[in-house]
């Protein structure tokens, strides 16, 4: 796990690449030779001996795979500027990434369909998530910051609702884990904690979710009697250079069966009446 750094305590460029490289289980001389510099040089850098420039820093940041939030942080820790804006998504030089999440989730309907930022909060949805947060039964979970993790396996959210809620649990630590590893972000290790103590029915034992038939693990949720069947995909900007875009997340809800999708397309007729 990451080291967190107090306000007072700034972390040290060297410290972060070597925990970093320990994280992306790097040994020194691996890390050299991906980024084309001397393991000796990096061996300074790491203990401090060394200064790194800036252009080291961005190498390094690219072959140990950061996230553009974390390059900022290595780049701040070495005394230079950061190298990615973080801005709104309401902000006007967001225009065209706005029109194209908007135009994304509206042509998702009549099937559901949500953005979300790096903690899974909800940054806005299409008309056909509206039922499902109907389901919610403590409304305090959709107050503030939405988050759709949470929403998903509080007991007071869709939890109840969720058919298959012990694979699903099980699914969604697994990527949140793997979003972990990446970022080793102390506040997904806390939501992280937090979700896996809720309920949840033990694992089926025996019959694996992946039969011959299946194609991936659906989300089978309950609504209003009616038992509905998804699978999901998540589209992100694929050059982003701005730290809220590159951390920006589409999730969409495909139909699993021809039920799902006839019962989607009468809710979206019932709303338009």
């Amino acid at each position: 796990m990451m080291k967190q750094q107090t306000s007072d305590r700034p972390a040290k460029v060297g410290d972060l690449i070597k925990e970093w490289r320990a994280r992306r289980r790097l040994s020194q001389l691996d890390l050299a030779l991906e980024a084309g510099v001397s393991q000796r040089h990096l061996s300074f850098v790491e203990s401090g001996r060394s200064a790194p420039s800036r252009d080291m820093v961005e190498t390094l940041s690219e072959h140990l795979g950061l996230p553009l939030r974390e390059r900022n942080v290595l780049l701040l820790s070495a005394g230079f500027a950061p190298a990615f804006a973080e801005r709104k998504l309401t902000d006007p030089s967001m225009s065209a990434a706005r029109a194209a999440v908007e135009l994304v989730l509206k042509s998702h309907e009549p099937n559901p369909a949500l953005a979300i930022d790096r903690y899974w909060n909800l940054v806005t949805a299409n008309a056909a998530v509206a039922p499902l947060l109907g389901l919610v039964s403590d409304k305090s979970l959709l107050e503030g910051a939405v988050n759709v993790l949470r929403i998903s396996l509080h007991p007071g959210g869709l939890a109840p609702y969720i058919a298959n809620l012990a694979r699903w649990k099980s699914h969604v630590l697994w990527r949140l884990n793997e979003q972990i590893n990446v970022t080793c972000d102390p506040r997904l290790i806390d939501l992280e904690r937090e979700l896996a103590a809720y309920p949840a029915p033990p694992a089926l034992k025996g019959k694996p979710w992946d039969e011959a038939d299946a194609i991936a693990l659906p989300f089978e949720l309950n609504l209003g009697g009616q038992a509905l069947s998804f699978i999901t995909t998540t589209t992100v900007f694929g050059t982003p250079a701005d730290v809220t875009l590159s951390e920006l997340a589409v999730e969409a809800f495909f139909p699993a069966d021809a039920e799902t999708s006839a019962a989607m397309q009468a809710m979206a007729k019932a709303r338009q009446n």
